[in-house]
């Protein structure tokens, strides 16, 4: 199930409506991780008061712990997290990159040691649309093998990423397959690999149309890649994919790649870094990055973001009327050097808010045809300085 509506355009951005079986999804949208079937650090109603339509789970990593009896006693990933909204999960190839040396890539699939016990394992295109029918997530990826930017030490060749570019091609094909004949009720994204190289990019895109999917991502990039290559790939490829249909850049990125995929015709981003960086003391505002280490903080009265109305920088208002909450720097300075977890729970609340109103400030903009001028203001913002 899945009906994408095309509300708006403005250049090459677009402004959408994806309807899936789980709920509605207003693009452009950012999609939270939450690998192990939570977003770290974020209970589910603070997602769902800071905006999130829909959020991202880990296939490899689901099916590792608690492992496909579990969740289907459960009847899939949204009752186990009591999350009602809907769900993407991605198809375990980029934790099968991951692994490096540990595993070992055929035709049929990778053969690889689980991290977590040891036992041998063997993940399939068809392995992985069982996974994923088990958690009923409503967008499922089809298994891919994610092609890396450099290979044993140099540059991957042209002849490398096609070979890799060919194999998931073939891969995409028997997900197909295996997802018709499961029988799953959700919709099937097909994955644009090709590395660096243009060609094989349109090379990929054109075998995938073929196959008709619902969706399409554009994959291969943030792994490793100098940022000028990942920009140059956002621009060639995301407007050759089917206006009639969602298009999604796995992994990416920064706020400002955001603005960047909206502007090459993207709609969907998911991406790491606002609760990883979080966790690390990193937090973004609309005028620039802030290092809440530094010693700068530690008696420093401001939020975060003097503009921002997430629960860290504005607080909440009590049943009475009063205002509770709206921290300073100098406390999350001080949460920060003394390890509490309160910490990085307010600084991924704030940096997840950031990215979700970015959001949609940007559809909002799209909606009033005045998005150039808002991609401008958000340029100058974030140089700004905090």
């Amino acid at each position: 199930m899945l009906q994408f509506d095309l509300l708006k355009t403005e250049g090459l951005a677009r402004r959408g409506r994806l309807t899936l079986n789980h709920g509605v999804v207003e693009t452009p949208i950012f999609m939270p991780v939450g690998t192990y079937g939570t977003v770290k650090g974020v209970m589910p109603r603070s997602l769902e008061e800071m905006g999130a339509q829909i959020i991202l789970g880990n296939t490899f990593h689901l099916w590792m712990r608690p492992g496909l009896d579990v969740l289907q006693q459960f009847g899939g990933l949204h009752r186990f997290e009591q999350w009602n909204k809907p769900i993407l999960t991605d198809s375990g190839g980029f934790q099968v990159w991951s692994l490096g040396e540990m595993r070992k890539i055929s035709e049929e699939g990778v053969k690889f040691a689980s991290p977590v016990n040891g036992d041998k394992l063997f993940l399939t295109p068809e392995t992985s649309m069982q996974i994923q029918t088990t958690l009923n997530s409503d967008i499922v990826m089809q298994f891919d093998e994610c092609t890396p930017y450099d290979t044993k030490g140099h540059i991957t060749t042209e002849a490398e990423a096609r070979f890799s570019m060919e194999l998931s091609r073939r891969w995409a094909l028997r997900c197909k397959d295996e997802f018709a004949r499961l029988e799953n009720p959700n919709a099937l994204f097909g994955i644009v690999q090709g590395g660096m190289f243009e060609n094989l990019r349109e090379d990929s895109l054109a075998a995938l149309v073929e196959m008709d999917f619902p969706g399409y991502a554009v994959g291969g990039v943030s792994v490793g890649e100098p940022k000028q290559e990942m920009l140059r790939i956002m621009a060639h490829t995301p407007h050759l994919l089917p206006a009639h249909k969602p298009r999604y850049l796995m992994g990416v990125g920064t706020p400002e790649d955001l603005v960047e995929g909206v502007m090459q015709g993207v709609d969907m981003f998911d991406c790491v870094m606002p609760t990883r960086n979080a966790r690390n003391g990193h937090l973004f505002t609309r005028f620039g990055d802030l290092k809440i280490r530094n010693a700068k903080h530690r008696s420093d009265e401001r939020p975060l973001d003097e503009t921002c109305t997430c629960y860290t920088c504005a607080g909440f208002r009590r049943d009475d009327g009063t205002v509770g909450g709206g921290f300073s720097r100098a406390y999350l300075h001080h949460l920060d050097r003394c390890g509490e977890m309160l910490g990085p729970m307010l600084a991924t609340i704030h940096n997840l808010h950031y990215y979700l109103n970015l959001m949609r400030e940007v559809r909002a903009a799209l909606d009033a045809g005045t998005f150039a001028d808002f991609a401008r203001a958000f340029r100058q913002d974030r140089t700004r300085g905090v």
